[in-house]
């Protein structure tokens, strides 16, 4: 229980006004919405969990992946009503199990005083070798999806393989993830757009999405900061 305790004070430690904000507003705008287009309780639960997922994955603490680990659940469920099956394969096949793997990765890394997890950045050469092999992937994962008769094969392709970059990058603390994130975001939003535009009941999953994407800048700016700082400091 003292261990709990501990664990709880830790992830509450460390917030600032504005990001205080920035969470309450992301989950209002979701319920809101839900609301009034009178969504289902899956989609909302997989939007709610997602969202805070993403925002404590920004601020470095270790309960994103909690959080994480129920929202790959509930999203890969409508996800295969659609049927987007990279999205499917994605959350429940690798995000599922790495979210285990980031929680115990991120707790041996961890800044006492903040209870934020030491941010990183990589360096120049590997970032270039990162990104090419990312986009050899995508195209080969494309003719697969196709292949299996999904929607928007290699849009969800690329959503796919650049997620499972960004996840280890997210992983081993690297600032690079959230430019993976922002093109994922960008690709998925407009995946989801074309599904409600189409009569898809999925206004939670376009807006959690839309979060997604908005917080990806910001995280990116905050950890591409602190990581110069944790650079300059060694």
């Amino acid at each position: 229980m003292e261990k709990i305790k501990q664990f709880v004070k830790g992830e509450l430690r460390g917030w600032k006004p504005l990001e205080l904000m920035w969470l309450g507003l992301a989950t209002a705008v979701i319920l809101a919405l839900s609301i009034y287009w009178k969504d289902n309780w899956v989609s909302i639960t997989a939007a709610l969990t997602g969202v805070w997922c993403v925002i404590l994955t920004g601020k470095g603490k270790v309960s994103s992946f909690i959080f994480g680990i129920i929202n790959v659940v509930f999203y890969a469920w409508l996800a295969f009503q659609v049927p987007y099956y990279g999205e499917v394969m994605l959350n429940m096949l690798y995000y599922l199990p790495m979210n285990f793997v980031g929680f115990y990765a991120w707790k041996k890394h961890l800044n006492a005083e903040s209870g934020e997890v030491i941010k990183q950045r990589l360096p120049l050469k590997k970032g270039v070798v990162v990104y090419a092999s990312t986009a050899a992937a995508i195209a080969g994962y494309g003719f697969v999806l196709q292949w299996m008769g999904g929607s928007l094969p290699f849009v969800d392709s690329m959503s796919t393989v650049v997620s499972v970059v960004a996840q280890v990058l997210s992983i081993k603390r690297l600032t690079e993830q959230w430019v993976l994130w922002i093109a994922v975001d960008v690709v998925t939003v407009y995946m989801w757009l074309v599904n409600f535009i189409n009569g898809g009941e999925t206004i939670a999953t376009l807006a959690m999405w839309s979060v997604y994407l908005v917080n990806a800048v910001i995280m990116f700016i905050k950890w591409n900061r602190e990581a110069k700082r944790v650079e300059q400091s060694v």
